[in-house]
């Protein structure tokens, strides 16, 4: 899912909207892949807040900066897919985009180190 919505998100032809809520998913399931190797799982009202803070607890300084800014994220995501239209502008799209593929290569090597039993190539 994490490469199929990093992909699509690059697409041109798709809404700054949209292509800024597909990098947000594939920021979502990779932060839930950390949780599950952790053994845990956020669920309910708010979860992908609560996911986002468990992350930072799982993660610590690898991720401290990246934390707030996908919870900020979190939050014009939520404007983009609830509220309104043209929220996610082409800069916000693209920066997000490219933390994704960042923190993509931060989870794949943390999980290398801490659970190697997982198998990442």
């Amino acid at each position: 899912m994490v490469e199929r919505d990093l992909r699509d998100a690059k697409l041109e032809q798709l809404s700054a909207d949209r292509r800024f809520a597909t990098a947000y998913n594939a920021v979502l399931q990779l932060t839930k892949i950390v949780l599950a190797c952790e053994g845990y799982r956020a669920v309910g009202l708010g979860h992908h807040q609560t996911a986002f803070e468990a992350l930072q607890i799982a993660m610590g300084k690898e991720v401290s900066g990246l934390v707030p800014y996908f919870d900020a994220c979190r939050r014009k995501r939520n404007q983009v897919d609830y509220d309104m239209a043209n929220a996610a502008t082409e800069t916000e799209a693209a920066e997000l985009i490219q933390k994704a593929e960042e923190f993509q290569m931060l989870v794949e090597e943390w999980i290398r180190r801490r659970h190697p039993a997982f198998g990442i190539e």
